[in-house]
């Protein structure tokens, strides 16, 4: 079996609100899957995290900087394409978005390789240890209009009723404003759900600090990304003086990203994103690390159906840590603001919000190898935004 065909679809559609983090606001949502073709006819579907124009610069590495590495090698031989593409682009980006567009190249491998087994990724990575999973919903994103904290316990509460078991918002307008903000969350949602606050490192330490202190005594589950993901000191910092859980890693790449962040002790939830730090190849010698470390992972999850079928498979996949007869489980992130590249991409919906609904809070993959999906291609063809390879 030859890898014939590498394509990338850029997808953008227009928003109905405008929605934010602490970096920057969005008024159209986008996606970046990845179709890998091989001349047996078996085909890959992966995603590249990265939104925006960010997507169109992936696009040109996954089809003209990556296609040409590997045309004509065996999909099945992941962990040597692998290698073979970050040797070849380590003079050039060790981080950011060649990793994310091989990323995307790397999930569709192991889709090929699924679907050649006849099995679910799960069972390639060795067997479920759950049959479903724990979701959380995300919410609360940053808006520029007055009413924020009303609109923001509102939405914490919606969620809730749901049937999602927990909840995280979004923080980036400074310490007074975010801490009101956060406050609006629990009021919304009241004493005994989790939920969760993430700054996209929008503070610097004293400021995170002050806000972690806020999110302490209103028992947050965890406060993600409060400094720059460079800030390894800042981190340390925070992590020895909160007693609120540090998360991080969603801005890390490669095991040797992931390395110091994990042997500094630098967090106490480590969120590796699969899209983007080198696929599931590399996923999963992060995970190892994390474990042998005794750090939890609670994957990040943002994009298409494609992400979220990745998650799925990876977090069944996941083992117990550390272990017992009523161990925690790993959350899944879900998306509840309005993004109809979920379920729009699938020709069978993943539909989380109702098994979320009608099973106690958890989710699962779709049956069938691989990713257990199949793209919807009319769908596809209606959203790209960019020319894909002839």
């Amino acid at each position: 079996m030859k890898i014939i065909r590498i394509k990338s679809h850029v997808l953008k559609c227009p928003m109905e609100v405008e929605l934010g983090y602490s970096q920057a606001y969005f008024n159209e949502r986008s996606a970046h899957l990845v179709e890998v073709e091989t001349d047996t006819g078996l085909t890959g579907w992966g995603e590249c995290f990265g939104g925006g124009n960010i997507a169109l610069g992936n696009q040109a590495i996954v089809e003209k900087i990556i296609q040409p590495m590997i045309l004509g090698d065996d999909p099945l031989d992941r962990e040597v394409i692998w290698h073979k593409v970050y040797n070849g682009l380590r003079d050039h980006g060790q981080k950011g978005m060649p990793m994310q567009a091989l990323s995307g190249v790397d999930i569709a491998l192991w889709d090929i390789a699924g679907k050649h087994a006849g099995l679910p990724i799960y069972k390639l990575l060795g067997g479920a240890f759950r049959k479903r999973v724990p979701v959380y919903g995300y919410g609360m994103m940053l808006q520029r209009r007055d009413g924020l904290p009303d609109l923001f316990k509102a939405e914490a509460a919606n969620i809730k009723a749901m049937g999602f078991p927990a909840t995280k918002m979004k923080l980036g307008f400074g310490v007074k404003k975010d801490i009101e903000l956060a406050e609006a969350v629990r009021d919304g949602i009241g004493p005994d759900m989790d939920f969760m606050a993430d700054a996209n490192h929008a503070y610097a330490i004293h400021d995170a600090m002050k806000v972690g202190k806020a999110l302490e005594r209103l028992d947050a589950f965890w406060f993600e990304e409060p400094v720059a993901p460079e800030d390894r000191e800042g981190y340390r910092e925070l992590r020895a003086k909160l007693h609120v859980h540090i998360a991080g890693g969603e801005a890390e790449f490669t095991r040797w990203g992931f390395r110091d962040l994990i042997e500094g002790r630098c967090v106490d939830i480590l969120q590796p994103e699969t899209c983007g730090l080198g696929g599931i190849t590399e996923y999963r010698k992060v995970l190892a690390m994390a474990h042998a470390h005794f750090i939890p992972v609670y994957n990040h999850v943002w994009g298409s159906g494609v992400a979220i079928a990745t998650n799925l498979q990876l977090l069944l996949a996941m083992p117990d840590l550390p272990g017992g007869l009523y161990p925690a489980q790993p959350y899944l992130e879900h998306d509840t603001t309005l993004n109809p590249f979920q379920d729009g991409v699938l020709k069978t919906p993943l539909d989380i919000e109702g098994q979320v609904k009608a099973n106690n809070g958890t989710a699962a993959p779709l049956p069938g190898p691989g990713l257990g999906i199949e793209i919807d291609r009319d769908f596809l063809a209606a959203h790209t935004v960019s020319a894909t390879q002839d």
